[in-house]
């Protein structure tokens, strides 16, 4: 998937673009709206704290570092067992699973309020009143969607296609 970033001038013009869009085939699901606090974007397709924040980034990291840790316990508890007890393979699966789990969430929660650093570049468009639109396209389909968009509509200024964070 690529995610397309574009500007629009206002509200009208992205619910506009947003039919067409949802009339090629593009699922509501893969469009996501930024607006300004002060626009009413009444039924559009508002983009989500997975979208807007560094979640989904942080939730990887926290994974993998929380796994990491998890193994690195079992093996502290490998070479240096607790007063005499026996620390066995199994242990190795449940530490890194609860590493994980921990890592995960607390690199989670420190990462929803930080701003995703993609959406750094519109702050100051959206507020400004423009509208921010992302949209999620399979790879095959971002030429022609670019190019119907574009004939369609000249008021809308695409940024940039970018591979979709997963």
């Amino acid at each position: 998937m690529r995610r397309l970033y574009m500007l629009l001038p206002g509200v009208e013009s992205c619910r506009v673009l947003v039919d067409d869009l949802e009339g090629m085939g593009i699922p509501t699901g893969h469009l996501h709206v930024v607006g300004s606090l002060e626009q009413d974007l009444g039924q559009l397709p508002r983009a989500t704290v997975w979208q807007k924040s560094e979640l989904l980034h942080g939730l990887e990291i926290g994974v993998g570092m929380g796994a990491m840790a998890g193994v690195l316990a079992w093996l502290l508890g490998r070479l240096f067992p607790p007063l005499g007890m026996e620390i066995n393979n199994m242990v190795l699966g449940w530490s890194v699973v609860a590493g994980a789990l921990f890592g995960g969430i607390v690199s989670a929660l420190m990462k929803q309020h930080e701003h995703n650093h993609r959406l750094t570049r519109y702050h100051q468009a959206v507020a400004a009143g423009q509208i921010l639109l992302m949209v999620d396209v399979p790879r095959s389909k971002v030429k022609r969607t670019r190019e119907r968009i574009l004939s369609q509509h000249p008021e809308v200024r695409i940024d940039g296609v970018r591979k979709k964070k997963r």
